[in-house]
């Protein structure tokens, strides 16, 4: 039987991590954005690349990824989710596309309505010190359920215990059940409130974030 290996990244997988990316989010409540997997990834992916590979793991089996999580244990070394966010959209053969366009309206009606009831939207970041690290995990639709995420969270974790981090932060979606079971299984609780993730829509229906916490070593 062919087990699940788990790796770091090397640039030369950087092509099926691309593929990955892609295939990774489908049907999943999180795979709903403005549709343009080459700015999606320059927010969500890229950015680990770039600047955390030594944290960035990698799920295979019989020779191709299956899974993978992005980790930045030093937000510091980092940019700012809003801001790469921004810079991903902004250039015109993204912003003007019909999909980015409808994306762009319903996030500037959630935050109109938002203001107006003063809730709070969604914000990409955690500022606490007790959780300095964050991650993102991915693992394609035929991985599920076979310990593929397990063995990437195990690895992340010992990432973590090395570098001396206290502990680490995700967000995901309440409606995302799934994912958070998954993460409430290994070892995670729910932190803060659940606002309204602006622009985001899964079946017709409104997202809501979930902040999630870990102390590490436990």
């Amino acid at each position: 039987m062919t087990m699940t290996t788990i790796r770091t990244y090397d640039a030369a997988d950087h092509a099926a991590l691309v593929d990955l990316f892609a295939r990774a989010g489908v049907g999943s409540p999180t795979g709903e954005l403005w549709g343009h997997a080459e700015s999606e990834r320059a927010v969500y992916l890229d950015p680990y690349v770039e600047h955390c590979p030594d944290s960035l793991f990698l799920a295979e089996h019989a020779g191709r990824l299956v899974g993978y999580l992005t980790g930045c244990p030093d937000p510091s070394s980092m940019p700012g989710e809003d801001e790469v966010l921004v810079r991903a959209i902004a250039r015109p053969r993204v912003l003007l596309r019909p999909r980015t366009l409808r994306f762009m309206g319903r996030t500037a009606l959630d935050a109109a309505r938002a203001a107006l009831r003063r809730e709070p939207l969604a914000s990409g970041t955690v500022d606490d010190p007790r959780w300095p690290a964050h991650l993102h995990i991915n693992v394609a639709p035929e991985a599920r359920g076979t310990g593929a995420a397990d063995a990437l969270m195990a690895a992340w974790l010992r990432r973590l215990d090395e570098a001396g981090v206290p502990g680490c932060y995700l967000q995901t979606l309440v409606e995302n059940h799934r994912a958070v079971r998954f993460f409430e299984r290994v070892g995670f609780t729910v932190h803060g409130p659940t606002p309204l993730v602006p622009g985001i829509r899964h079946e017709g229906r409104r997202m809501h974030q979930l902040t999630m916490v870990r102390p590490a070593g436990e």
